[in-house]
Parts: C-alpha cells; sequence; structure tokens
C-alpha cells in the first residue's frame, strides 16, 4: 500500500528490477545535452569516431539517466508531490566504461529516511547489471519539503564532508551553458516541465524554468573526466556531490578541483558570480 507520509518502514524496501536498454543515439543525445562540443568531443558525439566498438565513447555521467528510473520507483511507497522535491546528493560508480549499447537489469531500494522537522530526505541506491556483470552503482537522496516530523532521527551531519582546502585549487575548468540546454537535456529522459515551461516554474515558486541539476552534474563530469582522466572514460571511477543552488540557461558551470592523494580530487563548483552550486564533491579516478 502507498503512503502519504515519509515512514522510517521505509527503509530496506527493495524494488522490482527494472529492464533498461539504450543505444549509439541515446548515449550522444545525452552528451550534447550535457554540453559535449564536437570540435573537442567527437568521440562522444559522433558515432564513426571510434571505428573498433562499432560507435561514439560513453560519458560515465550517463549512468544518471538509468539511475533516475530507481528514484522514480519511490512512486511505490509513497505519494511525493513533485513541486515540493528538491534533488539533495547524487552519487555514481562506475565498475567499468559504459558500454554504447547494452540492457541492463537495475536493482534498487530506499537506504535511508531522515526527519529534518520541517523536511524529509529520502536516499535510494541501485546496481545495474549487464550480460557481462555488474555495470554500475548510483546513490541518490531527495529532499522532500514539508515532509519532514515523522518522528526520524536527523541524520549525521555532512557540514565537513568533502570541504575544499583554504588554498588556491590546483585546475578549473570552466564550461558555458546555453539557451537551449534544458530543452536538449531533457530528451534523454528528464521531461520534467520544470526546466521548460514557464508558467510551470512560476506555479512552483520560481522566477523562470532552470537548469535540470542533472544535467549540471554531466557537465562537472565533463570537466572531471577531461581535467583528471585525459578524456579517457575508463579512468573515470567514481563521483559524488551535494546540489546546492539553482543554474541558469547561460550561466557559466566553473570546477574547482583539489587534489585529495593518489586518484582523488576534492571538487567544489561555481556559477560565473562564485555561488556555489554543488558542494562537498569528490571524484576518483585511476592514474
Amino acid at each position: 500500500m502507498v503512503g502519504d507520509t515519509l515512514s522510517l518502514d521505509m527503509v530496506g524496501h527493495k524494488f522490482d528490477p527494472l529492464t533498461i536498454s539504450w543505444n549509439a543515439k541515446d548515449v550522444m543525445l545525452y552528451a550534447l545535452g550535457v554540453g559535449a562540443k564536437p570540435a573537442d568531443e567527437l568521440d562522444f558525439v559522433y558515432e564513426g569516431s571510434d571505428r573498433e566498438s562499432g560507435g561514439p565513447l560513453v560519458l560515465p555521467t550517463y549512468a544518471v539517466i538509468p539511475a533516475t528510473r530507481a528514484m522514480g520507483n519511490l512512486r511505490h511507497v509513497v505519494k511525493l508531490k513533485i513541486q515540493r522535491l528538491l534533488h539533495g546528493e547524487q552519487g555514481i560508480e562506475l565498475l567499468r566504461p559504459l558500454p554504447v549499447k547494452t540492457e541492463i537489469t537495475l536493482e534498487s531500494k530506499v537506504s535511508e529516511v531522515w526527519d529534518k522537522g520541517k523536511s524529509g530526505v529520502i536516499g535510494v541506491s541501485a546496481l545495474a547489471s549487464d550480460a557481462d556483470g555488474p555495470l554500475f552503482k548510483s546513490y541518490s537522496t531527495l529532499f522532500y519539503i514539508g515532509g519532514g516530523g515523522f518522528g526520524g532521527e536527523p541524520g549525521p551531519s555532512t557540514k565537513d564532508k568533502n570541504q575544499p582546502p583554504e588554498r588556491e585549487p590546483d585546475l578549473i575548468i570552466d564550461y558555458a551553458t546555453q539557451p537551449e540546454q534544458g530543452a536538449i537535456y531533457r530528451l534523454s529522459g528528464d521531461r520534467v516541465a520544470l526546466h521548460i515551461d514557464p508558467e510551470f516554474a512560476r506555479k512552483a515558486g520560481y522566477d523562470k524554468p532552470f537548469m535540470h541539476g542533472l544535467c549540471t552534474y554531466g557537465f562537472v563530469g565533463r570537466a572531471i573526466l577531461h581535467g583528471l582522466c585525459g578524456g579517457d572514460p575508463a579512468r573515470f571511477k567514481s563521483m559524488t556531490g551535494r546540489f546546492a543552488d539553482t543554474v541558469q540557461f547561460e550561466d557559466h558551470i566553473v570546477t574547482k578541483f583539489w587534489n585529495d592523494g593518489p586518484g582523488a580530487a576534492i571538487i567544489q563548483v561555481e556559477d560565473q558570480n562564485g555561488g556555489v552550486v554543488l558542494s562537498q564533491a569528490r571524484a576518483t579516478f585511476a592514474d
């Protein structure tokens, strides 16, 4: 039975496995949606660029596209009003490079439910596998405004998690977004009207549509791929971060990196005005 409020009884609930497939067109469209440019990233947007495998390379953050289906499973245990939902955190761990064409089985569960007083937090974890075995893991949290007060624990403090050191970044990568960014990105599967329909955005309490959080995440993933992995998806291991603020279309996404030991970096992402849009972020990669 589907409830109307968050409950501790949700924790550990396993959802029925989902079968999801994708192909070269899907991954190229996603790459364009998160800002890939043919001039510099042809391997990710052109099916003839990698003749050996018969298709393009796949951006590691494409994993979030099937992973969002795990979050969608929440409708089976609780009724959530989409206007009151905010994407809190997102993490992915690549167990091997994503294939250009495959069919996966996505197994997911509710990993946590926290009571923040006026609001609640729901965590969902997932494992994707294909015919060759485990492919990637994902972890997401949703912040549900007005969904607290059900008698749960507030959860551990994360204020000191992945904080940048007090020194200049070791690397900065600046990507500009485009006016049509949301219109392209939504074609990869996230059709929420908030990011394209001005009237819907106003009814939800915003002045105008703004970037999908996971579109921003994809821009940051590209910065990690090219800044830390030499453009090689096989070297990209994991990425996690907390959505701190909205990004407007035509804003710049400025990714700042601090080395955090071999194969790891602390990351903070800002807009062109210095406002933090992705915080408490970290990436791991093969040296």
